[in-house]
């Protein structure tokens, strides 16, 4: 048998395979496509990535978030982060996305779903059968928690959203932080005026 011939017989047999196995093999996650862009980092192609994933782009999106430990905007099929972030940067915290979330320990096929057990999150396998908690740094939680928005402090902020009353909306840690007068997607210093609980007001300091 010649080389063509032993092609052709591993391209028939690849046609023939069930179509979960198929879809293992061509499993790949692309590449993090960066532009920075002033003082922001765009990932164009998040979309692309989520699709690939087999997850929830908001639930992907969070992730990235605390793992670089910076705040950004989801818009539409990419990400606005605030900072500049580097494709090696990004591309390590996917990976690690992938090895906890999405791929099973035991037959190391993506054919997995999250489910949840009381507070557990739970990876199973559709192609194995495997089940195993997911392990969610609690470090990086807790620092979230335990950081604390100031009446009078400056910070610098990525106005996310626009509220009902117009008010601009960003986040930080467990804050949601009005702002008036701010357009969506820009980045504002802002004075801290008041808080209530979680919720904090504040007004863009002038340079």
């Amino acid at each position: 048998m010649n080389d063509e011939e032993y092609m052709s017989l591993v391209e028939r047999a690849k046609s023939r395979l069930p179509e979960d196995i198929a879809r293992h093999e061509r499993f790949q996650v692309p590449e993090p496509d960066v532009l920075i862009e002033g003082k922001n980092t765009v990932l164009r192609n998040f979309g692309d990535i989520a699709d690939a994933l087999n997850r929830n782009p908001e639930d992907v999106f969070q992730y990235l978030q605390r793992e670089l430990g910076t705040s950004g905007i989801l818009q539409g099929r990419r990400i606005i982060f605030k900072g500049k972030l580097t494709p090696q940067q990004i591309g390590t915290r996917i990976k690690s996305y992938v090895e906890n979330y999405v791929l099973c320990s035991e037959c190391g096929r993506p054919d997995t779903r999250i489910e949840k057990e009381g507070r557990v999150l739970i990876l199973a396998c559709d192609a194995c059968g495997a089940r195993r908690p997911i392990k969610v740094k609690k470090g990086i939680l807790l620092r979230e928690k335990e950081e604390r928005i100031k009446e009078g402090e400056v910070y610098e902020l990525m106005i996310q959203d626009v509220g009902s009353r117009g008010d601009g909306v960003a986040r930080r840690g467990d804050y949601i932080i009005y702002v008036p007068g701010t357009a969506k997607g820009t980045i504002v210093k802002v004075r801290i005026e008041k808080v209530s609980g979680t919720r904090a007001f504040g007004k863009v300091v002038r340079e």
